[in-house]
């Protein structure tokens, strides 16, 4: 028999989103990545209680890192395993992918910015990462300014019939 769902725990789906990504960069490619967490972070993640407002993902070491994210201690049962909310993350990359992506962040101007943590159909938390060029104030002005358009010619259309 089927256990039943625990109320408000993603099983798959995103866990957390980076909403300002793609408003602060301008995103030339993505990529999935596995993530390295403790037992409770997944339970955390799970909560939909992370946040990705303030994380980078990074070189050291020869491999690629995830800084900034928090995910908050779970506080619900009696599992105790303390763990630091914004501790760097390994992600889990082939070689082949972890050669390129630094050689792209090496450029000049190029960055990775994590988009989402999601859960994928087998329910693994994995990381979607931009490889991204940072926007000038004038770019975000005329995504301001289009997406204020767009909205308003909507309304006209639903007005006018």
């Amino acid at each position: 028999m089927a256990e039943p769902r625990k109320k408000g725990l993603i099983s798959h789906g995103v866990a957390a989103q980076n909403r300002k990504a793609r408003f602060d960069y301008k995103i030339n490619d993505t990529i999935e990545a596995g993530v390295m967490l403790v037992g409770p972070e997944v339970k955390s993640l799970r909560a939909g209680r992370a946040t990705l407002a303030d994380a980078w993902a990074g070189e050291r070491d020869g491999e690629i890192w995830l800084f900034n994210v928090y995910i908050p201690e779970w506080q619900a049962g009696s599992f105790v395993a303390r763990f630091e909310p914004r501790r760097p993350r390994k992600l889990l990359l082939h070689k082949k992918q972890v050669r390129e992506l630094i050689g792209a962040i090496t450029r000049d101007g190029t960055t990775l910015v994590p988009m989402d943590i999601h859960f994928n159909e087998r329910g693994v938390a994995k990381v979607t990462l931009g490889l991204a060029e940072g926007k000038k104030k004038h770019d975000k002005r005329a995504a301001i300014a289009a997406r204020d358009w767009q909205r308003d010619k909507a309304r006209l259309m639903r007005e006018k019939g």
